[in-house]
């Protein structure tokens, strides 16, 4: 036992395989040196349209060049941690400190309240004491059908709780776990699911009837709130303890503790700026310094539950560690969806990035907090600097005594989540979760690495966390615009890595960060590569070498070592062939697209032509025929779109133009000489092939989720006049 006391709760192993990485990275260094020598050296002597576009394609190169240093600069060393918790166990289990777990809502229709009650009831059943678990649901859209569903979810958990510790269910989410185990001749299994299902139907029932009845208003004091007036952005703060984990009185089936449960609608008045989800967090972290005090606080999203009934006490292996834990502020999980299919249509799950980035991130001094599925010290997310003598005495922090409860508690708390409570103080600026970006969560992760913290990234065997991902193209996109958008606004304002983490942060962690805040940055360079190269074709002007000079080798070199090892990366991450075919694809898509409106939707507001805004990810799909041909991994269009239209009509131009070059190839008139243009052909036969499933939607499909009319007859037009203002 003594030589166990001093062993270590966690290790970090370095990446195996790194000099493979590094053959590739010096190759395609010596590569990329080629093609800018090859870019001077040939510069077009001649004035006219050609040195144009051939200053246009050579910029749009040195951009993807300074791009893919960046990400090399932040892939070069890779760490995977491993935890002990039997060595944990050991150690600590009489004194584990209580867990803060929030979990964060905004709208009961995009949100269904079913699906946070799922989540909720996950993080009620971790396999931990119970009675220091404290789950609180900021519900941001302050809906009564939301506070129904979860005291509907308070009544189940007395019978899921002790089922889920008998049986060892996983993972502990009711509706995933029933729908896995559908069958069991076990009478406690039949009794569970018939509660479960009685739950479900009435919490279903008053969803479609969009109100709680009166008769079930009179079962809980919590809804005479709304009965004194609350609109979702008009309302005092509505705090509720449904269920209060220390009162002995509040047990299980088996009599043993429940977890604190607490309701929370932060106070929303007109003329208040709410801060939108980093405003909620705030508040949440304020009121449970009030209830509960936990030093570890959990937050997710509502649709991400705990598939992982292990994950807080994985986490706890980094933060209680004698030697190691001192100075780590936040242990990051990677998102995870249970919806994906097999080849991720949408390329949803980011698999690369959050396989090999996240990991290399670490390596550089700490992993990017990406605002969900995520432990947090409550000192460091507070706005507290680390100092050598920021170690806690966990023994010692389970003396402190238990604040005031129930009604007082209620009472006392609700000033904290007032909307003029942070008037001319530091939430949001130097305290908690910052404000002013859409990506508030890099921001927040930033700054707590900036006040000397560092951050791990775990990817345990068995997914911690698993959500919903977007299931239509259109929802997908969106969702990136706001990403992308709010991490440029990142790169030009005050929080730049290399401004705000100048001297305070690594300077490989500060360029690592550049990977995801010049997402947006892209969509020029993809723009200027999916648009003129075939323009140029078309006019007869050649941009790349010919295929008998030798010239052309490193650009060969560059194309075929870049997507072999792009190819390699994604199938070691688990991938599928056509998954990364799909990857491609939504990456061309991204840079077409959304990155395009962040960058340009960045650049108005810089002007002071547009406002923040906050838009919120539907989880669910209301139409069984898109998530069938989700299922199927069909493409879903349906809806017209500004962005189907700049897909259509580029994917059409590039579909003109094979065509064009084919049919000179056919009638054996060339007016294209193979040898000059062969790169051209490639690029653009490779433009056409990844666009065949919105080919498909365009002219093909008669299903709701083809290209929708408007757009085919917007995007053929736009398409026809280029070609023909090209040709003529």
């Amino acid at each position: 036992m003594e030589k166990n006391e001093y062993l270590p709760l966690f290790e970090s192993k370095a990446a195996k395989g790194r000099g493979l990485y590094w053959v590739y990275a010096v190759s395609m260094m010596i590569g990329i040196s080629l093609i800018c020598i090859d870019r001077v050296t040939h510069f077009p002597g001649e004035n006219g349209v050609r040195r144009w576009a051939w200053t246009g394609i050579f910029m749009a190169e040195l951009w993807f060049i300074i791009y893919w240093i960046i990400t090399q600069c932040a892939r070069c060393r890779a760490v995977f941690r491993y935890t002990f918790k039997d060595r944990l166990s050991r150690r600590y289990e009489d004194v584990l400190p209580g867990i803060d777990i929030f979990v964060s809502t905004a709208d009961p229709q995009l949100e269904p309240p079913l699906m946070v009650v799922d989540t909720v009831l996950s993080v009620m059943a971790y396999d931990y004491p119970s009675e220091k678990l404290n789950v609180y649901l900021s519900d941001d859209g302050c809906s009564d059908l939301m506070f129904y569903a979860l005291l509907e979810a308070s009544k189940f958990s007395r019978f899921w709780l002790p089922f889920c510790r008998n049986f060892n269910v996983e993972p502990r989410a009711p509706s995933k776990f029933f729908s896995t185990v559908k069958q069991s001749p076990d009478q406690q299994w039949k009794e569970v699911k018939k509660l479960y299902d009685e739950m479900e139907a009435r919490i279903n029932d008053n969803m479609k009837l969009g109100r709680v009845p009166d008769q079930l208003r009179k079962h809980h004091k919590g809804f005479h709130e709304w009965e004194l007036g609350a609109s979702r952005s008009d309302h005092r703060t509505i705090l509720q303890v449904i269920i209060d984990g220390r009162d002995t009185k509040e047990a299980d089936t088996e009599g043993k503790p429940l977890p604190t449960l607490v309701y929370l609608a932060r106070e929303k008045r007109p003329g208040y700026p709410h801060n939108f989800k980093a405003g909620a967090m705030n508040a949440l972290i304020r009121v449970s310094s009030r209830i509960s005090n936990s030093q570890i606080i959990l937050n997710i999203d509502c649709d991400h539950y705990s598939n992982n009934s292990q994950s807080v006490r994985d986490a706890l292996c980094f933060f209680m560690d004698d030697e190691q834990s001192r100075n780590i502020s936040f242990v990051q999980f990677p998102q995870r969806f249970d919806n994906i299919t097999k080849n991720d249509l949408y390329g949803s799950c980011l698999r690369v990035p959050q396989a090999v980035e996240l990991a290399a991130l670490d390596a550089h001094g700490g992993a990017p907090y990406i605002g969900s599925c995520c432990f947090h010290r409550r000192d460091a997310l507070s706005g507290k600097k680390y100092e050598n003598e920021s170690h806690i005495n966990w023994k010692q922090l389970n003396e402190i005594q238990e604040p005031e409860r129930e009604n007082l508690l209620e009472e006392t708390a609700k000033f904290l989540a007032n909307c003029s409570y942070e008037e001319n103080s530091s939430w949001g600026k130097e305290m908690g979760f910052m404000y002013g970006c859409p990506v508030e969560d890099i921001v927040t992760g930033l700054s707590i690495q900036r006040k000397g913290w560092r951050s791990v990234f775990f990817n345990p065997k068995r997914e911690g966390f698993m959500g919903l991902a977007p299931t239509t193209l259109l929802t997908t996109l969106i969702q990136h615009t706001r990403w992308s958008e709010g991490h440029i606004q990142i790169a030009l304002s005050k929080y730049c890595p290399l401004i705000y983490g100048h001297g305070k942060i690594p300077v490989p962690l500060q360029i690592s960060y550049l990977c995801y805040n010049l997402w947006a940055a892209n969509c020029l360079a993809t723009l200027y590569y999916a648009i003129v190269p075939p323009v140029c074709v078309l006019k007869g002007i050649n941009l790349f070498p010919q295929v008998s000079s030798t010239w052309v080798l490193p650009y060969a070199y560059v194309f075929v070592a870049k997507h072999t090892y792009s190819l390699g990366e994604f199938l070691w991450s688990g991938g599928t062939l056509k998954g990364w075919y799909n990857d491609q694809r939504m990456w061309l898509y991204k840079r077409l697209t959304c990155y395009f409106y962040g960058f340009c939707l960045t650049i108005l507001r810089s002007l002071g032509f547009t406002k923040l805004n906050f838009t919120i990810t539907g989880k669910n799909s209301v139409d069984d025929d898109v998530s069938k041909r989700f299922e199927q991994e069909i493409m879903e269009f349906g809806t017209a779109s500004s962005m189907f239209v700049i897909l259509a009509t580029i994917a059409l131009f590039n579909l003109l133009t094979s065509i064009s070059i084919a049919r000179s190839l056919i009638i054996k008139k060339p007016a294209i000489d193979l040898d000059s243009y062969a790169l051209h052909i490639l690029l653009n036969g490779l433009v056409v092939i990844i666009n065949l499933p919105l080919f498909e939607a365009l002219f093909f499909r008669k299903d709701q989720g083809c290209m929708p009319a408007s757009v085919t007859y917007q995007s053929l037009i736009f398409a026809a006049l280029a070609f023909l203002l090209t040709t003529y």
